[in-house]
């Protein structure tokens, strides 16, 4: 009988054995799902902007700030304080250490309570990555489980690199990178002994240690970091004793504050979705801004709005007012500088991208430029007159008779005086004589949306982002050549891929280099003398054209120098009046001078002086001297001078036959200046936009004649941009 309990003792034995076995077959299977989390390791990591030069802007991310180092970037004294502190024998064991066990169910028994857990490295990973802190019996044999299972599938140094970028080291600092950026402002390859002994010791207790905010506890931590690795024999007296004495600066102000808000918003905007979540990417995104010319523009747009505050008693707090700033490289389209409103502590919301505002006069150099590529000469007479126009609406007549800012008219003035003083009724008249569907096309090549089908085209009725109105007025500044501007140029993967590179939409032939420069040379007649006068800037050439809308709603300053194209905008986010006498030139000049000042400061080789294309002649026209091409001859043939390279030339005159369709007659008492329709509102020198109608272009309608387009796209590529 004895030997049957005995055989009966010893299968109950071994089938307990064998359930035990299977029980840990079947959880070592179980857990397979959470080991593959480390074992194919793919961690939020924190994705870093720059600009152009390299400088960092921001770092973005979702929840945990990390910056993911590579097992090769890791001093190697880090990683000996790290194993030395929290498992000497960690490069021995396969992932549990019996030893450290026993020691600790010892302790344990001592003090009646879990006081130690006796975790190896790859046990504490998987603490914190995949299990809670809770010393409970099942999670210690879950967590051994796991890390046998680990130790089986990844290499000691997987393992390292893991945990070195998993483990929080407070202050929202995920993984040792991070901390090394964030505290000492340093990279890894930097870092001093001290430094490592600072950033080994944190782990332990985040918030405890916290250097920023226990700085003493932090150097008695790293001091028993080093002391531990002197007493094992892994660094010398000497190294020890001149580590202990050294104190690290360590950084209050951490590098995820963004430096340009506005630019990091408006990045992560325009790719949302488009590579997965960016904030978690671990990209690098290199942008096309400069931050000292960020700098700039953000002053500027302070130094204006302060301007105007004061001049209608507004207050920061309380006032309706803002504004908009962008600056772009002509030649590349690369934005330098960008500024979405007076303030962004109290609006986000990017009015340079995001809104549309009418541009007014500011719109008026694309008409003028029609009519120079049509033949006229910046000395031809415009006339300066008023005209009554009758249209119909609802199948009743209407009458528009626009007038001037002065509320006077010239009789005939020249082409450029018309532009430089802005003149409405030569405008109004320069658009009757092209044909409001010229015009349309001419603009339908730059892709400008909204186009207007009817004469409030010449006034600038319609929607324009400032950004849009920087890639269309690139024409001018970019020798007639549009170019779309750009923000990002690349983006690269944590794993170094460049995924993203742009090459801006280009929009060649929109008129030639000398046409274009026809229009430079009138536009810097509104800066030296015109409506534009408070954008001058000493030494520098400068262009450019104000633009103010009806009843001073919006304020607009477009301009440029030999290299950089700038656009400001002022107007109130509730779309209503600025007041009195808030003009382009009043309100939108001044921050465009300031920017342009400062910058001759900060970069004072930048070009100052505008080329003289082939190909542009200057002669004499009624004792005037004027510039001209062989598409924009001089209105009669007097004495002439090549102004290219000083050779003389005789003008080949080109003018596009044009079509007109006389519309019905009107009353004779409707000629004049007929008060139906105000364009603007008190005498100012600004001479700005205002709304008539919105008909559908019909053959024959007075206010509509056709013609013919003197140009025809090049490219289709579209430039379209939002």
């Amino acid at each position: 009988m004895f030997n049957s309990l005995v055989k009966g003792s010893i299968i109950l034995a071994m089938l307990f054995a064998v359930a035990l076995a299977a029980a840990f077959i079947y959880a070592y299977e179980e857990i397979s799902l959470d080991a593959d989390k480390l074992i194919n390791y793919k961690p939020e990591t924190s994705s870093v902007i720059y600009d152009r030069n390299g400088e960092k802007l921001a770092y973005v991310f979702k929840d945990q700030h990390r910056l993911y180092a590579r097992y090769d970037e890791i001093p190697g004294f880090l990683i000996e304080g790290l194993v030395a502190m929290e498992d000497t024998q960690f490069f021995e064991h396969n992932g549990v250490n019996p030893d450290a066990i026993l020691r600790a169910i010892i302790k344990d028994i001592q003090a009646g309570a879990f006081v130690e857990g006796g975790s190896t490295l790859t046990q504490q990973l998987i603490k914190n990555k995949l299990l809670s802190n809770e010393k409970k019996l099942a999670r210690k044999i879950k967590e051994a489980i796991l890390a046998l299972k680990i130790e089986n599938e990844l290499s000691k140094e997987d393992i390292i690199e893991r945990y070195l970028n998993e483990i929080s080291y407070g202050n929202n600092y995920f993984g040792v990178k991070t901390a090394a950026n964030g505290y000492f402002h340093k990279e890894l390859n930097e870092l001093t002994l001290k430094e490592a002994a600072i950033l080994v010791g944190l782990p332990n207790a985040p918030s405890y240690y916290n250097p920023l905010k226990h700085y003493k506890r932090a150097l008695d931590r790293a001091n028993n970091v080093l002391y531990r690795m002197k007493s094992i024999g892994w660094i010398t007296q000497s190294d020890y004793l001149k580590a202990v004495k050294e104190s690290p600066k360590v950084h209050k102000t951490t590098l995820t504050q963004n430096i340009a808000p506005g630019i990091v918003d408006e990045v992560l905007r325009r790719f949302k979705g488009r590579f997965g979540d960016v904030r978690t990417g671990g990209y690098e995104i290199y942008t096309t801004i400069d931050m000292k010319q960020q700098a700039i523009a953000k002053e500027a747009v302070d130094y204006a709005y302060k301007k105007a505050l004061k001049k209608y008693n507004e207050k920061a707090e309380t006032s309706t007012l803002n504004a908009a700033f962008v600056a772009v490289e002509s030649k590349t389209g690369d934005i330098l500088a960008m500024v979405g409103g007076a303030d962004y502590e109290r609006s986000a919301y990017n009015r340079a991208t995001q809104s549309t505002r009418q541009p007014g006069s500011a719109f008026k150099p694309f008409i003028y430029q029609t009519a120079l590529d049509m033949g006229y000469n910046p000395a031809t007479p415009l006339t300066d007159l008023a005209r009554t126009f009758q249209y119909y609406q609802n199948g009743k007549p209407k009458i528009w008779a626009p007038k001037n800012y002065e509320r006077d008219f010239k009789g005939f003035v020249p082409f450029r005086e018309a532009l430089v003083h802005s003149r409405n009724l030569a405008t109004i008249n320069l658009v009757a004589d092209l044909g409001v569907s010229t015009i349309r096309k001419r603009l339908a090549f730059l892709d400008v949306p909204h186009i207007p089908r009817d004469m409030s085209i010449a006034l600038g009725n319609l929607g324009l982002s400032p950004l849009k109105m920087a890639q269309i007025f690139s024409v001018f500044a970019n020798e007639g050549h549009m170019i779309e501007p750009r923000l990002v140029s690349k983006i690269i993967s944590k794993e170094g891929a460049v995924i993203y590179e742009t090459r801006p939409k280009e929009i060649e032939g929109f008129t030639t280099p000398e046409q274009a420069y026809l229009m430079t040379d009138v536009l810097k007649d509104v800066v030296k003398r015109g409506t534009g006068r408070k954008a001058r800037v000493e030494g520098i050439e400068l262009a450019g054209k104000t633009g103010t809308t009806n009843n001073n709603i919006d304020a607009w300053f477009c301009g440029y120098s030999p290299t950089i194209e700038t656009i400001v905008w002022f107007g109130r986010d509730d779309n209503k009046r600025i007041g009195y006498g808030a003009t382009g030139g009043a309100l939108a000049a001044p921050a465009f001078a300031y920017y342009y000042k400062k910058l001759l400061e900060v970069y004072p080789d930048t070009k100052r002086t505008f080329d003289i294309p082939e190909g542009v002649y200057r002669g004499e026209y009624k004792g005037r001297s004027e510039l001209y091409t062989e598409h924009s001859p001089l209105p009669d043939s007097y004495q002439k001078e090549r102004v290219s390279d000083g050779r003389s030339h005789d003008p080949m005159f080109f003018i596009e036959e044009t079509e007109i369709i006389e519309g019905s007659e009107l009353e004779e008492g409707d000629i004049g200046l007929a008060p139906m329709i105000n364009i603007d509102e008190g005498p100012t020198y600004e001479d700005e936009s205002g709304t008539a109608f919105e008909e559908d272009e019909e053959e024959g309608d007075p206010l509509h004649p056709k013609r013919k387009v003197p140009l025809k796209p090049v490219s289709n590529d579209s430039g379209t941009l939002f």
